[in-house]
């Protein structure tokens, strides 16, 4: 075997290796606290980006590597890997298992798609509202999963639908042939020749063309096998899968429980400035929300113009009579909506605790009046949103769903215990136990780097970026986030990038909610590969969508996030946080170098 061959098979151990090796003289040579913590955040930055050893491994490493340097100790390393954000976790996780379990997340969705109709462009809005609900308490990973195989069955309408009316055309036709459409099927035919696969027909000609669908060669579902009998539906199932991964991201920047970023930087803020107390789910559901809304309808906006042109009179014809597709899948939802049949125990107790559990988190502190946490003037901040979180979901555990039953010697039914909503087996299934190590080490990664000094460090060899304006340190780390987010987890995004940022805004004077808040939020913007996060992935596996398509639609939903993010920072939220001044809950930073 050859050496290029071993290097590509072992590719990753040569990598650890040199990193490891690359890196040691900051350790050996410096010999600071500083220089040793720096070591190990640049050997689990390469490990995160890299993917070289799996996320929550090498968020294991601080662990491992911190008490060997004297930075910490093992029990305080220790204690940083579980934390209040992991309650909180654990609480929605729960709420997450009920509704998935008893199909209440399947009846919300095509409920609100039959709310909006069957005209396409009201489709993908209902489609993308309903999914993005659905995101703002469950993870986007299972909301993509959930909604799919519903947009697929849809999707399968469209295209059956079609090849009936265009037998029934094909019918009428008798056979004969437009001397029109023999010109087109020779100009297709150079296209056909220069790909190995089948080709869609001229949209120029595409009314023509679907008078006599035998005669053009059809592009084909890499994954089904299945034609696409005009353009116009190719573009259609394309639009529905883009529409359910882009809305199932945007969804999840309206809750703090919505995404892993969101609970990640709650839990690092509170840690880092104690004494803040402004961010809970009540305060960042109202300065993203507002950006969400914005996003997802332009969003909408954008891929409806990017695949099938906008037409305002389509949009809002009234009226008239719907056309044969329109019918085929306005009758699968209808149809899967009617399988769910009446609404259950199970479904009612779990939509009356999602319910409670929301009204507690927004009523907890919510600014604007006295919340509920007031009722306990002797523990100021001691219940949070984990509290609330725990309660409810442990009432999962709790609540009877049905009883169970066995038949005795005599043939005779009896109960004999009850299940609950939810079981431990369940809930175990779907706890992400990669994301609660992978936090957990983001944690330890910022203690060290307070305790060794570092981040002080970064802070004041980063203060002469105080001379640009804000709004443009602003913009640039949010371009620098979203960048790098195309390439890397989003978790391990922000948990590595929130001990530079924190230290860079106390050290050239601004509010860090100035800069976090933009940034946190721009680290979810992973729209442009099938490999940026998971939900892309689980739409690009269906087969309607090439990478192109994705880099296309994903680069101008990326530019419209960032830039209503920007907008948001500079309009909205400066009065909600007081942006433009330094607070007193964030430590002063003196600008002189360090030894």
């Amino acid at each position: 075997m050859k050496l290029p061959s071993y290097i590509v098979i072992y590719r990753r151990l040569l990598l650890i290796v040199s990193s490891l090796l690359f890196f040691l003289p900051l350790p050996l040579i410096l010999r600071t606290k500083e220089a040793e913590c720096a070591y190990v955040l640049f050997i689990v930055a390469i490990f995160w980006l890299t993917e070289a050893v799996p996320l929550s491994v090498t968020a294991l490493l601080p662990g491992l590597m911190f008490p060997l340097f004297g930075i910490m100790s093992s029990k305080m390393v220790a204690s940083a890997y579980f934390k209040d954000f992991h309650l909180l976790l654990i609480g929605v996780i729960c709420l997450a298992t009920s509704i998935e379990k008893w199909n209440l997340h399947k009846r919300i969705a095509l409920k609100m798609v039959l709310m909006v109709g069957v005209n396409p462009v009201w489709l993908t809005l209902g489609f993308m509202c309903s999914t993005a609900f659905l995101s703002m308490w469950l993870s986007n990973t299972s909301t993509a999963a959930m909604v799919m195989p519903i947009v697929e069955a849809v999707a399968q309408q469209i295209i059956s639908a079609q090849a009936q009316v265009k037998a029934t055309q094909t019918t009428y036709c008798n056979g004969s042939v437009n001397p029109g459409l023999e010109m087109e099927e020779g100009v297709n035919e150079h296209e056909t020749n220069e790909k190995t696969e089948n080709t869609k027909p001229d949209p120029g000609h595409s009314d023509d063309a679907e008078k006599i669908p035998h005669k053009v060669k059809l592009r084909k579902n890499t994954v089904t096998g299945i034609k696409y009998q005009t353009k116009k539906d190719h573009m259609m199932c394309k639009l529905m899968c883009l529409c359910i991964t882009y809305s199932s991201t945007i969804g999840g920047l309206t809750t703090i429980t919505g995404t892993s970023t969101n609970l990640i930087f709650a839990e690092h803020f509170n840690s880092r400035y104690p004494n803040c107390r402004c961010i809970n789910f009540g305060s960042w559901f109202l300065l993203s929300f507002p950006a969400a809304i914005i996003i997802l309808l332009l969003s909408w906006i954008w891929l409806q113009w990017l695949f099938l042109g906008f037409n305002f009179k389509e949009m809002f014809k009234c009226g008239k009579t719907k056309s044969e597709e329109q019918k085929a899948y306005g009758d699968v939802i209808k149809e899967e909506y009617k399988k769910l049949g009446p609404m259950r125990y199970q479904e009612i107790i779990t939509l009356v605790l999602f319910i409670v559990m929301a009204l507690l988190w927004f009523s907890r502190d919510p600014g604007l009046f006295p919340g509920w946490s007031e009722l306990f003037p002797e523990y100021p901040g001691f219940a949070t949103d984990s509290t609330v979180a725990l309660l409810v979901g442990l009432l999962f555990f709790i609540i009877p769903a049905k009883k169970l039953t066995k038949t005795t010697a005599t043939g005779e039914t009896v109960a004999f215990d009850y299940a609950p909503l939810i079981t431990w087996k369940e809930f175990q299934s779907f706890m992400p136990w990669d994301i609660v190590i992978l936090v957990g080490g983001g944690f330890a990664l910022a203690d060290g780097c307070k305790d060794s000094g570092l981040s002080e460090w970064i802070g004041q060899k980063l203060s002469p970026l105080g001379s640009l304006p804000p709004s443009l340190i602003i913009l640039i780390s949010c371009l620098l986030v979203t960048s790098l987010t195309e390439v890397a987890s989003n978790a391990a995004t922000i948990t590595l990038l929130l001990p530079i940022l924190s230290p860079l805004a106390e050290a050239i004077h601004m509010n860090p909610l100035y800069i976090l808040i933009p940034s946190t939020l721009c680290t979810s913007f992973a729209f442009l590969l099938p490999v940026a996060n998971p939900s892309n992935a689980i739409v690009f596996s269906y087969g309607h969508l090439k990478v192109t398509d994705m880099v296309k639609a994903g680069l101008g939903v990326n530019i419209v996030g960032v830039a209503v993010v920007l907008l948001g920072t500079f309009t909205w939220m400066v009065p909600m946080f007081d942006l433009h001044t330094y607070p007193s809950w964030a430590p002063l930073v003196k600008n002189e170098t360090m030894p």
